[in-house]
């Protein structure tokens, strides 16, 4: 049995790991900043004032950044990779091309680490038909339409700086199924955004439709929106849909349901029977020099890099 990774958890801006990582066979959580103890919660809870009392545990092998502001998030990997760590950052991980390349750079320099929490395509249904779709029983990718829709409530911060907004913290995700479920490269991408429908009084950007192609000259589709409503039964009105020359596959309802057609056979739903792993157990596998990663690092930020360089001009203001 490896040792155990070390890791330290800065921030509950997104998806933390804290109820992941009590028990988990491949870390041990050692320094926690800003984060409140879970109800039930058994394990070891060594809380620590600031990201640079997190620095200066010299046992910490890798640190989970989920930090206050998107916008200083850059800046906060940076610090960790100077510092010998190696991150894992919440999506989206920087906010402007330039951002990103300094934390890259920085990890370069660092020899250490860095990766996004860029998992979407890697749970299922969406690893399941990753699989059907790189195996060749689609034909080729000719066209894929992808959407995430989640609802509006009072805590999404009308300050984009805060979360990456509705682009890079929701589109992401479909982004990412475009491109790591087809296996198709997104090779232009040109987003229209609006406010309309912002209850608020910010600049929250409310739906954003995108339209582009893939590597392969395919054509790609996606949609974003706070406007999922609750008599779906389901967080995110979330759909695939993959058209290939010899076959469709799609998920619907936010991955409740899948359907394979081939030809002239209707496949019906695929088998997701297979659970598979998550994205941070996947890391520390790579980490530990037990498993390589699925995705290069230039793969699983390309979504990202995609959408940031998507927007030709801010939306009209309300």
């Amino acid at each position: 049995m490896p040792r155990k990774l070390n890791v330290a958890l800065y921030g509950a801006n997104g998806h933390q790991f804290t109820g992941l990582l009590a028990g988990h066979p491949l870390a041990d959580i050692t320094a926690i900043c800003g984060i409140e103890k879970p109800e039930g919660y058994s394990g070891p809870w060594p809380m620590k004032n600031s990201l640079a009392e997190l620095l200066d545990d010299a046992s910490t092998d890798l640190i989970c950044l989920c930090s206050p502001s998107r916008a200083d998030q850059p800046q906060d990997a940076i610090r960790c990779l100077r510092a010998g760590k190696h991150v894992l950052a919440e999506k989206p991980a920087a906010l402007t091309e330039k951002d990103l390349d300094r934390v890259l750079e920085a990890a370069s320099e660092s020899g250490k680490t860095f990766r996004e929490m860029g998992g979407s395509a890697f749970v299922q249904p969406y690893r399941a038909m990753r699989d059907i779709v790189l195996g060749g029983q689609i034909g080729e990718v000719v066209q894929v339409f992808s959407q995430k829709s989640y609802p509006y409530h009072g805590g999404r911060p009308q300050d984009e700086n805060i979360d990456g907004g509705l682009l890079l913290q929701v589109g992401i995700h479909a982004a990412r199924w475009i491109e790591h479920v087809s296996g198709q490269p997104i090779s232009s991408l040109q987003a229209i955004e609006t406010q309309v429908g912002n209850p608020g009084s910010g600049a929250l950007r409310m739906a954003v439709s995108l339209q582009g192609h893939l590597k392969n000259g395919a054509c790609a589709t996606l949609i974003a929106n706070y406007l999922n409503q609750p008599g779906l039964r389901h967080w995110g009105n979330d759909e695939l849909r993959i058209f290939g020359t010899r076959g469709m596959i799609e998920t619907m309802d936010s991955g409740t349901r899948t359907r394979l057609i081939v030809g002239e056979t209707d496949h019906g739903p695929i088998n997701v029977s297979d659970a598979g792993e998550d994205y941070f157990t996947t890391c520390a596998k790579h980490l530990l020099g037990l498993a390589p990663m699925p995705l290069t690092l230039d793969q699983e930020l390309h979504p990202l890099r995609v959408l940031l360089g998507s927007r030709s001009s801010p939306p009209p203001t309300t």
